[in-house]
C-alpha cells in the first residue's frame, strides 16, 4: 500500500486530531456519520475485540461484523473504524480505507500476509548496538518499510553501550551504507542522547516501532512517552536477546506530537509482495542494472553486466549483491504462491533456461565429439 498517509490538513478542533484525524478522514467517514455511527482509532486488538479511542474516550468493541475472508483486512492497530455510538457490547461496523500498512508474510504454509500496523507515516526499525549488526536483516525490514508507503527510519538503540564515538560512527556509517535514503539515528534511552532528534522526527503522524526482541523498543517507547507505559525486561546476558516483553500492538499519543505503535519483538520477517521495496533498498544495484547489456540480466555470469563490473571494481560489496538476490528470490516465491499468472511465467522461464542449458550441452558435446 503506497498511498500517502497524510493527504490533507488535520482538523485541530476535533477531539481525535491528536490521533491523526484530518479532513480527509472526515470526508471518508461522512456516509457512516449519516448512519449514526461514530469514528474512532483502534489502539489495541485482542482476540476478536479491540480498544478504540473515540471523541468520548476509549471503548471496548467487538469486531464480529468486520471479519473478512481476506486476512489482510482483519482489524489492526492503527485502523480508523466506524462503530456503534452506544450499546453493550459495541460493535465495529466498518473500517475506513487504509492509506498505508506494514505487511509481512506469516509463517503459515498458506502464504498469507499479516498487517502489523495500519495508517502509519514512519516505520522505525530498531537495531541494538549491544549486539552484532545484522545488515541483511536491516535490509529486509527496510524493504517492507518502503513497501508499506511510510518513511523508514533506522534507530540504533543502546548507544550508551558503545561509548567510543569513533566506534559508534563506524557502526552508523555501516548502516547508512546499507540504508540509502533512510535517516539513521543513534540514541540512548539511558542518557537521553539522540532522543530529541528522534522525537522531532516522529512528531508529525503515526510511527510504528519494529525490530527483534531485545532491540530496546519498549524502553525507547517509554523514553519517548516520558513514562513507563510499556513493561520492560532486561535482555539475557548470554546472547543479548530479549524476552518478548510486549505481547500486543499498542497505539499511544506522544507528548511531543504524533502517535506511536509499539509491537512485539519479531523473530521472523518474511517479505510480502515487496518487490518495489527491495528495489528501493538496493537502489544503487537497480541503477547499475539499467546499464546492463541485457534487459533480463540476472547479474550472474552474463557478458556486459554492469552490476558484476561494479563488484569487480570494488564499488559494490559482494554482500549487498548476495542480499539483493536472496530477497528478490524470496519475494518472487511468495508472490508466485498467490499469483497464478506469475507462477506460469516463472515455469515458462524455467523451461526456457532448461532448454537453453540442454542446447548448450549438446553443442559442447558436438564440438568435443
Amino acid at each position: 500500500m503506497n498511498s500517502s498517509s497524510s493527504p490533507t490538513a488535520s482538523a485541530p478542533s476535533h477531539p481525535l486530531a491528536p490521533y491523526g484525524w484530518d479532513e480527509g478522514r472526515e470526508a471518508e467517514f461522512a456516509p457512516y456519520a449519516g448512519r449514526g455511527l461514530v469514528p474512532g482509532r483502534v489502539v489495541r486488538v485482542d482476540r476478536g475485540r479491540c480498544d478504540v479511542v473515540t471523541a468520548a474516550g476509549t471503548v471496548r468493541a467487538d469486531t464480529e461484523y468486520v471479519v473478512p475472508r481476506d486476512p489482510m483486512k482483519i482489524v489492526c492497530t492503527g485502523d480508523w473504524a466506524a462503530l456503534d455510538p452506544d450499546g453493550d457490547p459495541r460493535y465495529v461496523r466498518a473500517l475506513l480505507p487504509r492509506r498505508t500498512a506494514f505487511v509481512r508474510s506469516t509463517s503459515s504454509k498458506r502464504s498469507e500476509g499479516q498487517v502489523l500496523a495500519a495508517n502509519i507515516d514512519h516505520v522505525v526499525v530498531c537495531v541494538s548496538l549491544a549486539a552484532d549488526l545484522d545488515l541483511a536483516r536491516i535490509e529486509r525490514f527496510l524493504a517492507l518499510a518502503w513497501e508499506s508507503g511510510a518513511q523508514p527510519v533506522v534507530v540504533l538503540t543502546k548507544g550508551d553501550l558503545v561509548p567510543d564515538p569513533v566506534g559508534q560512527a563506524h557502526l552508523v556509517h555501516d548502516v547508512e551504507t546499507t540504508a540509502p535514503g533512510v535517516p539513521v539515528l543513534p540514541v540512548s534511552a539511558v542518557t537521553g542522547d539522540g532522543l530529541d532528534v528522534l522525537a522531532a522526527s516522529l512528531a508529525d503522524g503515526t510511527s510504528v516501532l519494529l525490530g527483534q526482541s531485545g532491540a530496546g523498543k519498549s524502553t525507547l517507547a517509554n523514553a519517548l512517552l516520558g513514562e513507563d507505559a510499556m513493561d520492560v525486561q532486561a535482555t539475557r546476558d548470554v546472547d543479548g536477546k530479549g524476552r518478548h516483553t510486549t505481547t500486543t500492538r499498542n497505539l499511544l499519543v506522544l507528548p511531543t506530537g504524533g502517535v506511536l505503535i509499539d509491537t512485539p519483538g519479531l523473530r521472523g520477517v518474511g517479505l510480502w509482495d515487496a518487490g518495489g521495496g527491495v528495489g528501493q533498498v538496493f537502489a544503487e544495484i537497480e541503477e547499475l542494472a539499467a546499464r546492463c547489456r541485457f534487459q533480463d540480466c540476472a547479474h550472474d555470469r552474463e557478458p556486459g553486466c554492469a552490476v558484476l563490473a561494479a563488484v569487480d571494481a570494488g564499488d559494490l560489496p559482494v554482500r549487498r549483491l548476495e542480499s539483493y538476490r536472496k530477497l528478490l528470490r524470496e519475494n518472487q516465491r511468495i508472490v508466485a504462491r498467490t499469483d497464478a499468472r506469475l507462477r506460469a511465467e516463472i515455469r515458462r522461464e524455467w523451461k526456457r533456461r532448461g532448454a537453453e542449458g540442454r542446447a548448450a550441452m549438446e553443442a559442447k558435446r558436438g564440438r568435443w565429439g
